[in-house]
């Protein structure tokens, strides 16, 4: 299999679980898949296995390391870095829209104000959680803590 291949693997594979979050978030198989964490947890196993074929089976890029703006570019300069990168936002997204899907069904949230933070989860992770914050504060369904009690 191709780096190419498994880079449109990984993007797909997510695919499903985002849709059953905006969809059908309160089905059998979305509670089972993905608020059981199984979902980003199987992704996580595959991710684990491409960050140690890249940094520690000398694949990465030479250099390559978390200490420095130049070793993170030496683990992105080869493509095996690039798709292990790709992977880490994808399920690390995923894994934070679960938790805001949860929490919302939790508080009584508006699904339809839900949709659009888990779309920007999934395109653009940390904006997407900082909406759904900020939308949970504006509708007094919690405040800014993530530990909150509804009350």
């Amino acid at each position: 299999m191709t780096l190419d291949t498994l880079f449109s693997l990984i993007n797909l594979s997510v695919l499903p679980a985002w849709a059953l979050l905006i969809f059908l978030p309160r089905w059998s198989v979305t509670k089972a898949w993905v608020h059981s964490m199984l979902y980003p947890l199987v992704l996580g196993v595959l991710y684990s296995i491409g960050l140690f074929m890249s940094v520690f089976s000398g694949l990465g890029g030479e250099g390559g390391g978390f200490g420095s703006i130049e070793a993170v570019r030496a683990l992105f300069s080869v493509d095996i870095g690039i798709v292990v990168g790709w992977a880490h936002y994808l399920v690390f997204d995923l894994f934070v829209g679960a938790w805001a899907a949860r929490d919302a069904q939790r508080r009584g949230f508006n699904h339809w104000l839900l949709i659009p933070c888990l779309f920007l989860t999934f395109m653009a992770g940390p904006f997407g959680l900082l909406l759904y914050v900020i939308l949970r504060v504006a509708t007094k369904k919690g405040g800014w803590s993530l530990e909150e009690t509804q009350t």
